[in-house]
């Protein structure tokens, strides 16, 4: 009796041992169909690290900024943007949800409009509110882009939470742009 509890146990633990080996070996341990391949994103008015221009800022016009992306995945078929600052002092803000762009699209001009479907942002208003930070340190914001093999069944006006929600499992690829703000 007791070989046979000692078998099971060490059965078990060859078990979890072979699934965190399974994770493990995994590309950023993603689960299955999430974030399988890297996508690049760019702007030709800000590079990675840089300031934002003031122009796409609460402090000028708040435009949004051109962007340009590459590596889409072949089964694309929708985008998803998503903008934010994890450097808020109440936590991460939101300031751009953009989905169900078209999977043929590679570039979105300064300000865009009528291209995919806009969400709700941090600010509660629809589409983008550019950066906007306390006075104080930098902040860094996060444009990034997202590959996925299905559209999401969401209305007009659908939160980053609500969109991420609808993304998992469906990630094909991802990339993000990080330029930073300070007032």
């Amino acid at each position: 009796m007791k070989r046979r509890i000692i078998y099971l146990l060490l059965l078990g633990l060859i078990l979890i041992l072979a699934c965190v080996a399974c994770q493990a070996s995994s590309p950023g341990g993603e689960e299955e169909g999430e974030a399988q391949m890297p996508m690049t994103i760019s702007s030709s008015a800000f590079s990675e690290g840089d300031e934002i221009p003031r122009r796409y800022t609460c402090d000028g016009e708040d435009l949004s900024p051109p962007l340009t992306w590459s590596d889409t995945p072949n089964g694309t078929q929708s985008l998803v943007l998503i903008t934010d600052d994890p450097d808020a002092p109440s936590g991460t803000f939101v300031h751009w949800v953009l989905y169900n762009i078209p999977p043929d699209t590679s570039s979105l001009s300064e300000e865009v409009s009528g291209i995919g479907t806009q969400g709700v942002n941090g600010f509660g208003k629809s589409g983008y509110s550019g950066p906007c930070p306390p006075k104080g340190p930098a902040h860094r914001y996060f444009f990034k882009i997202y590959a996925l093999d299905t559209s999401l069944n969401l209305q007009s006006g659908a939160t980053k939470s609500d969109v991420e929600m609808a993304m998992q499992g469906h990630v094909l690829a991802q990339g993000q742009l990080m330029g930073m703000y300070e007032r």
